[in-house]
């Protein structure tokens, strides 16, 4: 999932197409270079590769000078609960930020992968330590298993979302080399309005809506403690 504005925000800072691929040339001009071995990948593939030091830690991925992780889901509905929940976190870490009057507008973007090594902790034998891999904010063993695993060239890591409700499977694809397709697949245009009731998310084509009350991520303290009346 990534937001919309990615393909049209430099549209309204131009008059025309040429313009508007040569201003997006110099910005990316001033970014940190891709890779070697990400480079022929589309940027919405690379992207995650791209940047270090990481300002703050995720799941598998240390925070500070570490490699790129490219996080997704096996289902539309759990890339879209994970996205509406880091929505509801960034207005838990910002309390005196209103809420907004409209929908913000996302794409969701399917890839092709084939991993040579991966690890599944929703199996044997990672299975028996489910409450570790999915606490809600300590991700330091998850950190240690992603050393381990490059260390071993271990391509992708798959495993439980804690922030959907059904606990559908996420995706940690470690390396570059394990997209199949050096383009994304379907794309899915999806509007999230975050409120004081929580998250509700629709999409057109195919027709879906989800709705996520405050409930739904309860689980981690962040959002359980939330400021909601604003």
């Amino acid at each position: 999932m990534v937001e919309a504005q990615h393909r049209v925000s430099t549209m309204k800072l131009t008059d025309t197409i040429a313009d508007q691929e040569l201003l997006e040339q110099l910005l990316d001009s001033t970014k940190p270079p891709v890779p070697p071995e990400c480079r022929h990948l589309h940027y919405l593939l690379y992207t995650p590769f791209r940047y270090g030091p990481y300002p703050q830690g995720s799941r598998f991925r240390r925070a500070g000078p570490s490699k790129g992780v490219f996080y997704a889901a096996e289902s539309p509905q759990t890339a879209i609960a994970e996205t509406c929940f880091h929505r509801l976190l960034f207005f838990h870490e910002s309390p005196d930020t209103t809420w907004p009057g409209d929908a913000g507008e996302y794409t969701a973007f399917a890839c092709e992968y084939a991993a040579g090594r991966t690890i599944d902790l929703t199996r044997d034998p990672f299975d028996d330590r489910k409450a570790v891999w999915m606490h809600p904010v300590d991700f330091e063993p998850c950190q240690q298993l992603s050393d381990m695993a490059r260390a071993e060239q271990i391509d992708a890591i798959l495993y439980a979302s804690v922030r959907d409700p059904s606990h559908r499977k996420n995706v940690a694809i470690m390396t570059c080399r394990a997209f199949v397709s050096a383009e994304p697949t379907a794309r899915q245009t999806w509007r999230i309005l975050v409120g004081s009731n929580g998250a509700r998310a629709i999409c057109k084509l195919p027709k879906m809506a989800l709705d996520f009350d405050r409930s739904a991520f309860a689980s981690d303290p962040r959002i359980a403690a939330m400021r909601w009346d604003r």
